[in-house]
C-alpha cells in the first residue's frame, strides 16, 4: 500500500486560484460558479484529494478549483472532537450523505426492541449464536494482527477448552477472552483501568516482552506504524502524553466531552480511531481498538452487536481500514473518511449476521423435514429431537419422556436409549436419575442417519 497523496491546504488551493485568475474577483466568480455547476459538494463520494485528482474536473476548471470549492464546504460543516494531533489541531467530521441514513438503519437495526429471529432472542439458543459471533470476531481479529491458525482448528480449540499450541492460538484465545470481558463491562464507565486489563487479556503469553502487556508504552519505547518495507505510516504522539490523552478519551467515550451532541455510533466509532491513533502499547493496539467499539456500542444499548463481528468484514479489505486511518490523517484531522468507512463495515456486519441466521434457519428446517422422514424413528422419538433441535440445552429424563406421551417407564427408557445408540442424544447419571442431552452437532447427524 502507498501512502496516500496529501492534499494541498485550503490556503495554498485559494493562493493558486488567485494567481491564475486576472484578479481576487474574477477568482471568486469562479469558484462560486465551479458551486453552483456542481451542487452541494457534499453529495456523491466522499473523495480525498489522492482520488479527486484521478478523475476528470468539471468542464472548464481545475482540481486546483474544484478540490477548493469541495474543501471549504467540508471545512464549514466540520463538527470538532476533543482528539487532537501533535501540533494541537481537533480532528473534525462531516455530516455528509450516507452517513445521516446509515446512522438511520442501525437505530432501526441493531438496538431497542428489533424484531429479531426467534433463534437470538430464544435463550436456549441464544447462547449458540453469541458463542459463536465471539469466536468469529476472536479469529478474525487476530488474523488482521497476523495470527495465521485455521478457523476450524480456532473454533476446536475454544469448544473443546484445550491449551493453544503457538502464538496464533494463543491470540486467538486472548481475544475470545477479551470479547467475553467486554460482555461483562458494558454497564461500566471507561477508566485507564479497564484499557489496561482488556490489554492484558488481549496479550497474554503473546508479546516478545511479557512485561509489555497491561500497560502504555515508556518514554524509551519507539512504536510506529509501518508495512513491511518499513515505509513508515504513522509516527503516535510521545509516550508522556499517554497518560493525559487516555484520561480525556476516557471522558469523550463516558459522553463527558464534547459539550454538544455525538451520535452513539459515531462515538464509538471515533473511540475506535482514537486508540489506534495514539497506540499507548507496544502491540495489541489494534485489538484493543475494536474491543472499545464494541464496548461502547453495546454500552449505547446496541445489543445486537454481541452477534455482529466486524473484524470478519475488515479482513476482507484490510488495505482499505488500514487506508481509511490514512485519509483521515493526510487530510486535516477529517475523521469522515474513516467514519464511512467503518459505517460500510457496520452495514456488511449486520448483513452478514442476518445471512447467518437465514442459514441456520434453513438447516435448521432441513433437519427437521429429514427427522420426520426417518421411518427408524417412532413418533415419540421424532417429536423429541425436533424439540431438541430447538433447545439444544434441554435435559431429559426417562419421567419427563414417559408424562409428555403418557406411556410406561419401560417404553420412555427404550425410546431414549435407542436415541442414544443413534448418536443423537448424550447421557450422564446425576445422582439416580439419568439424563439425556442433544449432542452438539445434532443437526450433522441427523443428515447422517439413514
Amino acid at each position: 500500500m502507498k501512502m496516500p497523496r496529501k492534499p494541498p491546504t485550503l490556503d495554498e488551493l485559494q493562493r493558486t486560484v488567485a494567481a491564475s485568475a486576472d484578479n481576487r474577483w474574477w477568482s471568486f466568480r469562479r469558484l462560486m460558479d465551479l458551486h453552483m455547476a456542481i451542487g452541494s459538494p457534499l453529495r456523491g463520494k466522499y473523495l480525498h484529494w489522492d482520488k479527486l485528482r484521478r478523475y476528470p474536473p468539471p468542464e472548464g476548471f481545475s482540481h486546483e478549483e474544484w478540490w477548493c470549492v469541495i474543501k471549504s464546504a467540508r471545512q464549514m460543516q466540520a463538527k470538532g472532537t476533543p482528539l487532537s494531533d501533535e501540533k494541537g489541531r481537533s480532528f473534525a467530521y462531516v455530516l455528509a450523505d450516507p452517513i445521516p441514513e446509515a446512522l438511520h438503519k442501525i437505530d432501526q437495526g441493531a438496538g431497542g426492541y428489533i424484531r429479531m429471529p426467534d433463534q437470538i432472542t430464544n435463550p436456549d439458543t441464544r447462547d449458540q449464536y453469541y458463542v459463536n459471533s465471539l469466536v468469529q470476531e476472536a479469529i478474525t481479529s487476530s488474523q488482521l494482527e497476523g495470527a495465521a491458525t485455521t478457523r476450524a482448528v480456532a473454533k476446536e480449540m475454544i469448544r473443546t477448552g484445550r491449551t493453544p499450541d503457538d502464538r496464533s492460538e494463543q491470540m486467538i484465545l486472548n481475544n475470545f477472552r477479551t470479547m467475553q470481558q467486554v460482555g461483562r463491562l458494558k454497564e461500566e464507565p471507561l477508566t485507564k483501568q479497564i484499557i489496561l486489563d482488556l490489554h492484558r487479556i488481549a496479550t497474554e503469553k503473546t508479546l516478545a516482552d511479557e512485561f509489555g502487556a497491561g500497560r502504555f508504552r515508556g518514554t524509551n519505547e519507539s512504536v510506529v506504524v509501518a508495512d513491511m518495507y518499513n515505509e513508515v505510516f504513522h509516527t503516535p504522539l510521545p509516550a508522556e502524553q499517554l497518560e493525559e490523552r487516555m484520561a480525556a478519551m476516557c471522558d469523550f467515550a463516558n459522553g463527558k466531552t464534547p459539550g454538544e451532541f455525538i451520535h452513539p455510533v459515531l462515538r464509538s466509532i471515533i473511540l475506535h480511531f482514537w486508540l489506534a491513533y495514539d497506540h499507548p502499547f507496544v502491540d495489541g493496539n489494534g485489538r484493543v481498538a475494536r474491543a472499545l467499539f464494541y464496548w461502547s456500542m453495546l454500552r449505547h444499548g446496541f445489543w445486537l452487536f454481541e452477534f455482529v463481528s466486524i473484524s470478519q468484514i475488515i479482513l476482507k479489505a484490510p488495505i482499505k481500514y488500514a487506508r481509511a486511518f490514512l485519509y483521515t490523517e493526510t487530510d486535516d484531522n477529517d475523521l469522515t473518511y474513516f467514519i464511512l468507512h467503518q459505517l460500510d463495515v457496520i452495514g456488511r456486519a449486520i448483513q452478514e449476521l442476518h445471512e447467518y441466521i437465514e442459514r441456520k434457519t434453513a438447516k435448521l428446517h432441513a433437519a427437521e423435514s429429514r427427522l420426520h422422514g426417518l421411518m427408524g424413528l417412532n413418533h415419540r422419538e421424532r417429536e423429541l429431537i425436533s424439540h431438541a433441535l430447538r433447545h439444544p440445552h434441554q435435559q431429559y429424563t426417562i419421567r419427563s419422556h414417559q408424562m409428555s406421551h403418557n406411556v410406561v417407564y419401560q417404553t420412555a427408557r427404550t425410546d431414549l436409549l435407542d436415541l442414544e445408540s443413534r448418536g443423537l442424544l448424550s447421557s450422564r447419571k446425576i445422582g439416580k436419575t439419568w439424563h439425556f442431552t442433544p449432542v452438539p452437532d445434532l443437526e450433522d447427524r441427523l443428515s447422517r442417519l439413514d
